[in-house]
């Protein structure tokens, strides 16, 4: 079994990482664990002022900071994984990770709006659910 965690550095993501832990061994014997972040793109108009490598750097300080805490949850832990870093939006990402990666379960945190304002804001957990197949853990 594969688990895919898409994490944002998020107390709720956080929760959904310690929930996966605690749950693995329900996952099987040694399940696959992919670590993914995403983060959104930068606007064209700030882009072409900065160098591809500045844009670079910044997305991968964005990344390090927002796995953080699930890697060391994960170490400590004493459980293996394999990291991904994508630019883009956010739960067609996660669909595509899930998809490409032939992962079992997604299992992410919900940040816990009510339905009216996620109507209005949006939600990864919403567009993921409604963008892939694979079996989705939401974690409040």
């Amino acid at each position: 079994m594969k688990i895919l965690l898409p994490v944002d550095g998020s107390a709720c993501s956080t929760r959904a990482v310690r929930h996966a832990i605690a749950h693995l061994r329900e996952f099987g014997k040694r399940p696959g664990v992919v670590l993914l972040y995403v983060d959104a793109p930068l606007l064209e108009r700030f882009t072409r002022h900065v160098s591809p490598e500045d844009v670079a750097r910044f997305h991968a300080r964005n990344a390090a900071a927002a796995t953080r805490p699930a890697t060391r949850l994960l170490a400590k832990a004493g459980i293996a994984w394999r990291e991904r870093v994508l630019v883009g939006e956010a739960a067609s990402c996660i669909a595509d990770v899930a998809k490409q990666d032939r992962c079992d379960l997604i299992v992410m945190g919900s940040h816990g709006r009510g339905a009216f304002k996620s109507l209005l804001l949006g939600s990864v957990v919403t567009k993921t659910l409604a963008s892939t197949k694979t079996p989705v853990l939401v974690v409040r």
